[in-house]
């Protein structure tokens, strides 16, 4: 991304700057976090990244394409698992082939392995209402990865979930980037979270959006949760929280 804005005209006649000179650029299988206070522009970033919104002004572009609209590498996981309640698991992460026309047998198999590795082999006849909020989730993970694309965006995907579940799904999280080797840039508003996950975690200002800084997460992989609450990690907290004045502007 170079130079990004982002102004959304209002119904009263007047604008909205979302984003302002936004620069930043992932590296091929790298993670990374974006945080800031409600209102900052995270899920709009990330929406002109997956082609969902046109931008202002500026560039934003994906294994050297251009973002305008969807791209076929691009996978996009929302705050909410979205499946199609009248289909089966296995029949919801082949929605992005059929949507393609990409081939169904080739990717069948695609469909069924990404479901052994997200923990849900067994589960693929079975409706979105027969299972946890955190396996659908799962599942809307493997639709994103199912047509291989080179970027997968997250926006708040475990929001809505328990405190045991969540971290369980950090940990699936990164046993499946390691496994697919995508890069990942998720919107989350734990800081402890995004240090946990990440190599890099984007501070965002308070709106208009900008980068405040750009902090590079120097603990060592596989992480454990344990790494989660250690002196270690505090120190990215902290240094992360600095930014905001209010307590609990994020978490």
């Amino acid at each position: 991304m170079s130079g990004l804005h982002k102004i959304y005209n209002t119904r009263g006649g007047g604008q909205t700057h979302a984003l302002s000179d936004i620069n930043f650029t992932a590296k091929k299988g790298e993670f990374i976090s974006i945080v800031g206070p409600s209102g900052c522009g995270k899920t709009t970033l990330l929406n002109i990244l997956a082609g969902l919104i046109s931008k202002t002004e500026g560039s934003a572009s994906v294994s050297g394409h251009e973002v305008s609209k969807p791209l076929p590498e691009i996978g996009m996981v929302f705050q909410a698992p979205t499946l199609l309640p009248w289909r089966t698991i296995l029949e919801n992460v082949m929605v992005p082939v059929e949507v393609q026309k990409l081939d169904k047998k080739k990717h069948l198999e695609k469909a069924k392995e990404l479901l052994t590795l997200a923990g849900l082999e067994g589960f693929e006849d079975k409706y979105p209402n027969e299972l946890s909020g955190g396996m659908q989730q799962r599942a809307g993970i493997c639709r994103a990865l199912v047509h291989s694309p080179s970027v997968l965006l997250m926006d708040e995907p475990f929001g809505a979930l328990d405190a045991m579940t969540r971290e369980y799904m950090n940990l699936e999280l990164l046993r499946i980037w390691k496994e697919s080797n995508q890069t990942i840039a998720l919107v989350t508003h734990s800081i402890t979270e995004a240090v946990f996950l990440s190599d890099r975690v984007i501070v965002m200002s308070p709106r208009p959006g900008r980068i405040a800084e750009i902090i590079t997460i120097d603990l060592p992989r596989p992480r454990t949760l344990d790494m989660m609450n250690s002196d270690a990690a505090g120190v990215f907290v902290k240094k992360i929280r600095h930014y905001f004045n209010a307590a609990n502007v994020i978490e």
